[in-house]
């Protein structure tokens, strides 16, 4: 069962939702906030929180991957807001032990872009748990070198954008992220629960990550004819990743390090670790209010936590072309991406979608804004057809309502 609240209008979008949701028993639970006009008319959630089918509530945080670089990219936006950084200047200039290792000329806008050519983390560490230690990965980052010169192509810097982005913001501030985030989003925006690193006392709220299990490999014997045909699609697929230039080397080195398999995100101390690029505890309520404060020009309630004019340049499209990494061209802006659907067309959208599913976004032509939390499924990088089909009622909805 649903719980929480839907405007008449946006019942489709309700509607898309519980479609996502799992089946039977199995568990698995979901939040969905959207905003209009700068007003909430969707704010759900169902399912489970666990394994032990704990209710989902209605505060309940869930780990939201790659989300968390769209909050961090808006916090460095405020930044550059107030006039403490141009996204032109060398990262170095706010951060002089980055320098080394030729980053001199790394500006601030080519790791909004992913143009900085640091998306190798696989190289940087031997354990995927040193990520939890914060300090040591400002100082991995500080000895990385870059893979091609700065703005010479694109390549998803999958995890690294955390520690460089996060990292410049803390150089810049002279504070621990976590307050940063707490002064220039949380608390003017009454957020209820939008952390990066939980605090001791609201971990009883966070949503446990539920992975699929792994169905045993065939080691042996007769191989059944549906397996060779999956293996057979699997090879077509393969080639047809490689004509469109996907690497699978590249794509390793950026996404997966050594030792991912024994990394625990349900873990105490990576919840309360500072992982920027991946490690976000949010409700879908703040993901969607934040994003609604930017489709209405950078106001809330009579606040503002963006001037128009930051507005114009951050949902500026920066790069076209096929990533690196990801040879997909996500249209990257100043550290947001293109808005994914199953049908309308989004050109003055942008936002970030993460792996597992979760995703948050604005479209300021439409006075659109969209959180959405889930904890179960996999899907790409950049969450997968469950938020696209949400993101459809959810334009459609708006639409029907405009042409009344």
């Amino acid at each position: 069962m649903l719980s929480g609240f839907v405007k008449p209008e946006f019942t489709a979008v309700a509607d898309a939702f519980y479609r996502t949701l799992p089946e039977g028993q199995k568990a698995g639970g979901a939040a969905l906030c959207v905003y209009y006009r700068g007003q909430p008319v969707v704010d759900i959630w169902a399912g489970s929180r666990n394994r032990q089918n704990e209710a989902w509530a209605a505060d309940t945080l869930s780990l939201s991957f790659s989300t968390t670089k769209g909050i961090i990219s808006t916090l460095l936006h405020q930044l550059v807001d107030q006039g403490a950084v141009s996204y032109d200047a060398p990262v170095a200039h706010y951060w002089p032990a980055f320098a080394g290792r030729d980053k001199s000329n790394i500006t601030v806008r080519h790791l909004l872009t992913h143009e900085a050519g640091l998306y190798g983390i696989r190289s940087l560490i031997a354990d995927a748990s040193e990520m939890r230690d914060w300090e040591h990965m400002l100082r991995t980052m500080e000895a990385a070198s870059p893979a091609h010169h700065p703005g010479q192509q694109n390549g998803y810097h999958a995890l690294t954008y955390g520690w460089l982005v996060g990292g410049l913001i803390e150089k810049v501030t002279s504070q621990p992220l976590a307050n940063t985030l707490k002064e220039l989003l949380a608390d003017p925006l009454n957020l209820d629960g939008c952390y990066i690193g939980v605090p001791d006392d609201e971990l009883e709220r966070c949503a446990d990550l539920i992975v699929p299990e792994r169905k045993p490999r065939v080691e042996s014997g007769n191989v059944p004819r549906k397996s060779l045909m999956k293996k057979a699609s699997a090879q077509m697929m393969d080639a047809g990743l490689a004509l469109v230039g996907f690497d699978a080397d590249t794509f390793q080195e950026a996404m997966i390090p050594k030792g991912m398999s024994r990394f625990d995100w349900n873990a105490t101390e990576t919840r309360q670790a500072v992982i920027p690029g991946a490690g976000g505890m949010f409700t879908a309520r703040s993901l969607a209010r934040i994003y609604s404060a930017l489709a209405k020009n950078g106001e809330y309630d009579g606040g503002r936590i963006l001037s128009p004019n930051s507005l114009g340049a951050i949902s500026v499209v920066q790069n076209t072309k096929r990533g690196v990494v990801i040879p997909l061209p996500m249209r990257w802006r100043l550290g947001y991406h293109r808005v994914f659907t199953t049908g309308p067309r989004t050109p003055n959208a942008f936002g970030h979608f993460g792996y597992g599913g979760s995703g948050a976004w604005c479209d300021p032509s439409r006075e659109l804004a969209v959180g959405y939390t889930v904890n179960y499924g996999s899907g790409s990088p950049f969450g997968d057809l469950r938020i696209s089909r949400i993101n459809t009622a959810t334009i459609n909805a708006a639409e029907r309502v405009s042409a009344q």
